[in-house]
């Protein structure tokens, strides 16, 4: 789930956040405070083989009363294949539905970005100061939220898919507000365990009981049926509950959504999520994606690998926490620095299947705990590099807005907005670019960040594309913060996270030719009599497949077969 500031302050979040990465002791739950969400993905079929491309289903749903829907809208959408296997996917978080629709059509689709994940678009609380958290404080599953309408949510689904970007929900299911009562976003009257027209008291766990910290490491029991930092915590054993939920993820997956991040997945007990998700009624020529947000940093009493077979069919993944170790070793914690990055793998990290798991250098959790994130500048931009090259999970790539994370205030802080909480845009009336805010970054810095925009992101999702199912190779390190490594004869990459520049011949696993370093300048292939060109460094790969490469400090180099002169 998530965190922020004080428990027990009817905030809600999850108080693991800043349990140990890989190589650290202890496994509990540390407190830092009272938000509401977490992020994660992974990349395959739930009890099934290898990463799915394209799925088959079934269906059309609509929910009705409190937070009910009405018609989907969705029209006659196309059928959309979810690249796990080889694609990478962006959580714009808190952005409003018209410029995740812009990013879609003007950037993602282009750069061949697999989906997006939005924050939740249900009914929320509506809290003062309009906390970043208040949408995991939910209230109804009308789609009527900080970032938009239902009738701009369905739009935002249509013009994604026709970009060829699938929309992946952020979907809380386990709890709905810590708040006694308030008014939610659509405009819903309620109080805790009274919720008009949807759920009341006999809906909810009974008797009350709030998780502790102890309980992460020694009551599966207590986690799955407590209240989470006071947040009311829905009976997800019931049918009646089992059914709504079912109907607001069958409602989505009508309009067009393509699958679903589910918030606080290790709060509910895996047979009842199975239950939930087998009362989904898919579209019917494609099976839904789910990624389960489930905290497992080891030593705990609920685990990552208990949810893999809750999805039946559909293709179902994981997140797994402990990649948070790839950003710690270039930050140089836990004795890590990026050469021992080498040995990354299920078996010496001790982390789920590759091809179950979601893998994150930060999201918008962990990045307001101690996560490498956009304001560590190169220490953040070459772990994405590295995420991005390496063979392991489905890539999850955060896109922020500039907040300070050592105030408790900061951790808070909603999107930019006014003073009444409204959501500025990113795509600026008339502007055909976003309001992306240049780095370098610090904690007073305020606006869009868009990570994904980066050279270090955007050019390293074709890299990922072009060295799919390629193994490992020409592994190279220089002991310290230097390491290359080939992706079979497709692709080659080198990342210098050192104060000095790299010089050296080393082995791409390459062809011989002449290849576009994608890091340093965009590459234009081949149009008819157009000869491609490299707006970046042109790498030389000689007849015994090296090349002589010169790498500048904090920088890195990458090279693939698409991009080749």
């Amino acid at each position: 789930m998530s965190l922020g500031c004080s428990r027990g302050s009817g905030q809600g979040g999850d108080p693991e956040e800043n349990s140990p990465a890989p190589g650290a002791s202890g496994a509990g739950a540390t407190s830092v405070g009272g938000a509401a969400a977490s992020a994660g993905a992974s990349n395959n079929t739930s009890g099934s083989a290898g990463r799915a491309t394209a799925q088959a289903g079934a269906g059309n749903a609509g929910t009705s009363g409190a937070g009910g829907t009405g018609g989907t809208g969705a029209g006659n959408l196309p059928a959309l294949a979810n690249d796990t296997a080889s694609g990478v996917f962006v959580h714009l978080f808190e952005w409003r539905w018209p410029d995740v629709a812009r990013e879609c059509e003007n950037f993602l689709g282009p750069r061949g970005f697999t989906a997006v994940q939005v924050s939740p678009p249900s009914e929320h609380a509506v809290l003062g100061g309009f906390p970043w958290w208040q949408r995991y404080q939910t209230v109804g599953y009308a789609l009527e939220s900080r970032s938009g309408t239902r009738a701009e949510f369905v739009d935002m689904v249509s013009r994604c898919r026709a970009a060829g970007v699938g929309i992946y929900v952020d979907a809380v299911l386990n709890h709905m507000t810590a708040q006694a009562t308030g008014t939610g976003s659509a405009g819903t009257q309620f109080t805790k365990y009274a919720y008009p027209n949807l759920f009341s008291q006999a809906d909810f766990h009974t008797p009350v009981c709030q998780i502790m910290d102890s309980d992460y490491a020694f009551s599966a029991e207590h986690v799955q049926r407590c209240e989470l930092v006071g947040l009311a915590d829905l009976d997800t054993s019931s049918s009646s509950v089992q059914a709504r939920l079912a109907a607001y993820l069958s409602d989505l997956l009508a309009i067009g959504v393509r699958g679903f991040r589910l918030d606080a997945s290790k709060h509910i007990a895996p047979p009842d999520l199975k239950a939930i998700l087998s009362q989904v009624v898919p579209r019917a020529d494609e099976k839904p994606y789910y990624f389960l947000e489930v905290i497992d940093y080891g030593g705990e009493a609920v685990h990552a690998t208990d949810y893999l077979d809750v999805g039946g069919d559909a293709e179902l993944d994981v997140t797994e926490f402990k990649y948070k170790g790839v950003g710690d070793a270039f930050l140089g914690r836990n004795a890590k620095n990026v050469a021992t990055l080498k040995d990354v793998s299920e078996t010496s990290w001790s982390l789920l299947p590759s091809e179950r798991a979601v893998a994150f250098i930060d999201n918008h959790d962990t990045q307001r705990a101690d996560a490498n994130f956009y304001q560590d500048g190169p220490a953040h931009d070459l772990a994405s590099v590295f995420m991005l090259a390496w063979p392991y999970g489905y890539p999850s790539v955060m896109s922020s807005y500039g907040f300070d994370r050592t105030l408790a205030a900061g951790r808070d802080t909603g999107p930019p907005s006014d003073g009444g909480g409204t959501t500025h845009p990113v795509y600026e009336q008339g502007q055909s670019e976003p309001s992306c805010v240049a780095g370098p970054y610090t904690p007073a810095t305020k606006g869009w960040i868009c990570e994904h925009r980066a050279r270090y992101v955007a050019s390293m999702v074709g890299f990922r594309k072009a060295t799919a199912g390629a193994a490992l190779g020409n592994v190279w390190d220089n002991g310290g913060n230097q390491l290359a490594f080939s992706r079979g004869d497709r692709g080659f990459v080198a990342i210098n996270h050192e104060t000095a520049a790299l010089s050296r011949s080393l082995p791409t696993g390459l062809a011989p030719g002449n290849y576009c370093d994608v890091l340093s300048g965009d590459f234009t292939p081949t149009v008819g009599a157009t000869k491609g060109s490299c707006a970046g460094a042109v790498i030389e790969v000689d007849a015994s497949g090296s090349a002589q490469l010169t790498i500048a400090p904090e920088s890195a180099l990458a090279i693939h077969v698409n991009a080749r002169l």
